[in-house]
């Protein structure tokens, strides 16, 4: 690290750590003064004027050295990372919070933050539907492109990163520190994540887990993300949080209904009840984000790896012609649900190509998703036009 780099990041540090010094009043600070660094020049007067308490002033401009030196240091290691709002791998959606984190540990691809995100959330306690359904989510949309972000906590959480992990790229917000897991039942798979993806923390390394820290985690989970999926969650469950969070941050929520007689559905109810958008399918939630990712991929033309066709309407992909390849992809698959592996093997088409051929095939009504990321044809229904043969 350059004495530079050092500097600048001395300089954030500094007002982070300064007690009574949030992230609002953070932001309100680099508005007035332009920067840390002339924030930290300013006289104390004008500091006072700032609305900054007497002892955040003495500790901006002597910050404690000793935690200073500790994050420094946790920055020199292989694959870590400390974006600052400055940065240019400073997701920019968090940008658009009022009060963005001043401080974002990332262990892992740092790069993955600028990346179309979608957060998938629930129960610590969940059933065992329920952690299907987030890994099948999870799977599915990862496999797509978009990467899957979380909490790392247990239930939902859990089964939303292991189902990103086996298709795709998964982003984990901590409640501690970045060198620090928890639970620790979960540091095998925070491992899995570091090195496919990101571990994000705002916290200083060496931070433990605190009951305030994980409804502050949330803002940057519904923040970095287009939408906030919540799968099971009951009433006064910390999911909600995330899902009001993402409304006032202008995110789409979303919601999987459950049994009336579930207490982990009545959460996801009543979120609907509020105007979340009940969603069965991961195709629906494509249809919401469609124009949003439309945005991001006409900025981003050439990046490798997305591979979402983006939906404007079912009707629009319905008239879409198919191309060989997905007539191909259609002559390789019958009606019993199959693997992509097994469609790859069938027809030679690369993976990359084949999920997000799948994605249009399905939302045109010629194939159908099964648990597991299978695929089959679209089973003829009475009543269907035998010209309608999805397969044809």
């Amino acid at each position: 690290m350059s004495a530079h780099e050092r500097e600048r990041l001395t300089d954030w540090l500094a007002l982070a750590l300064a007690p009574g010094v949030g992230p609002r009043r953070i932001a309100q600070l680099i508005e007035r003064f332009g920067s840390p660094a002339e924030a930290r020049r300013a006289s104390r007067a004008a500091l006072r004027d700032a609305g900054i308490p007497t002892a955040a002033i003495a500790a901006i401009g002597t910050p404690d050295a000793e935690r200073v030196q500790l994050a420094l240091d946790w920055v020199e290691h292989d694959g870590a990372h400390l974006l600052t709002p400055d940065a240019p791998l400073y997701p920019r959606r968090l940008l658009e919070l009022a009060a963005p984190p001043p401080l974002l540990f990332v262990r892992g691809d740092a790069s993955l933050l600028q990346e179309p995100q979608i957060a998938i959330v629930g129960s610590r306690n969940p059933t065992v539907g329920g952690m299907e359904t987030a890994r099948d989510f999870a799977a599915y949309l990862a496999g797509l492109g978009l990467v899957i972000t979380s909490g790392l906590a247990l239930g939902i959480d859990a089964a939303a990163h292991e189902g990103a992990l086996g298709s795709g790229r998964t982003i984990a917000v901590l409640g501690t520190g970045p060198n620090r897991v928890y639970p620790a039942a979960h540091r095998d798979l925070a491992r899995r994540i570091a090195a496919t993806g990101a571990l994000v923390s705002e916290f200083l390394p060496g931070t433990g887990p605190h009951a305030s820290h994980f409804p502050q985690r949330n803002r940057i989970i519904s923040g970095l993300s287009l939408g906030t999926l919540v799968v099971e969650a009951a009433l006064g469950s910390g999911s909600l949080i995330t899902a009001r969070l993402a409304s006032e941050q202008g995110r789409e929520v979303f919601a999987v209904p459950g049994s009336i007689h579930n207490p982990l559905a009545r959460g996801c109810h009543a979120l609907i009840r509020q105007g979340a958008k009940l969603v069965d399918s991961a195709t629906q939630i494509l249809e919401e984000i469609g124009p949003q990712l439309g945005a991001y991929l006409d900025e981003h033309a050439d990046t490798s790896g997305f591979i979402l066709p983006i939906p404007s309407g079912a009707s629009e992909l319905a008239r879409a012609p198919l191309d060989d390849d997905h007539k191909r992809l259609l002559a390789g698959m019958g009606y019993d649900p199959t693997s992509p592996d097994d469609l790859i093997a069938r027809t030679g088409l690369p993976a990359y190509e084949i999920a997000s051929m799948l994605l249009l095939l399905e939302l045109q009504g010629r194939v159908q998703s099964h648990p597991g990321g299978r695929y089959s044809l679209r089973a003829t229904r009475v009543g269907d036009d035998p010209g309608d043969n999805p397969g044809a």
